[in-house]
């Protein structure tokens, strides 16, 4: 019993240290030092960190669009990362207009002169996500999904970094108070974790299933 659980883990995982696993290391040891030092300012909504998050986003976004094998798992990819980036910036609860003289506070749609405009973008937004799902299961992108997965090997670091990213991103406000630094430095390395799982899958011939 204890071979063949050896057997599927050699099998189905990939314990080598790649440079886009690197950086995920990276990002997670500036987090300590992010904690300490950088102001609270740099993790509010449209800061610092949320930006360089979208950056990641629209970089994995670039490498799906651009990926040469499997390109269907990856042009769906490319469709939820879109979701992803709308929610990024906040669609249906801010426009990134701080309101004068408040400690991160925003205006909302219901502020504007146009209240009604967030009720629409809710629905525009809420029916791109209805269209994704029905993508999903129209054209059967969970068995594609499945048998690639049979076939190809996890990069385990980067899969341990997502998954500890999650799980410190999920404890953030409870456990810190509200410390956006926090909060957004996971968030950061899930994003970046992510991203080695494209290029690894889309740039990497160990990793690319054709």
């Amino acid at each position: 019993m204890f071979g063949k659980i050896i057997d599927f883990i050699k099998k189905h995982f990939d314990f080598r240290f790649y440079y886009v696993t690197l950086i995920a290391l990276l990002v997670l040891i500036s987090i300590v030092p992010m904690l300490m030092y950088m102001p609270q300012k740099y993790g509010y909504e449209n800061g610092l960190l949320e930006n360089i998050q979208m950056f990641v986003l629209l970089l994995m976004l670039f490498l799906c669009l651009r990926a040469k094998a499997n390109k269907k798992l990856f042009r769906f990819a490319a469709l939820v990362l879109s979701i992803l980036i709308i929610r990024e910036v906040n669609c249906g609860r801010t426009l990134f207009f701080p309101i004068p003289d408040t400690y991160h506070q925003y205006y909302s749609w219901r502020d504007l002169p146009w209240p009604w405009l967030g009720k629409v973008v809710h629905a525009i937004y809420g029916a791109w996500i209805a269209i994704v799902v029905l993508i999903f299961i129209k054209n059967k992108i969970y068995i594609d999904f499945w048998n690639t997965l049979k076939n190809i090997s996890i990069p385990f670091w980067n899969l341990m970094f997502a998954g500890l990213a999650m799980f410190m991103g999920a404890i953030a406000e409870k456990a810190t108070n509200n410390n956006f630094i926090f909060e957004e430095g996971f968030e950061l390395l899930f994003y970046i974790s992510l991203l080695g799982f494209v290029w690894l899958y889309s740039r990497n011939k160990n990793f690319i299933n054709e």
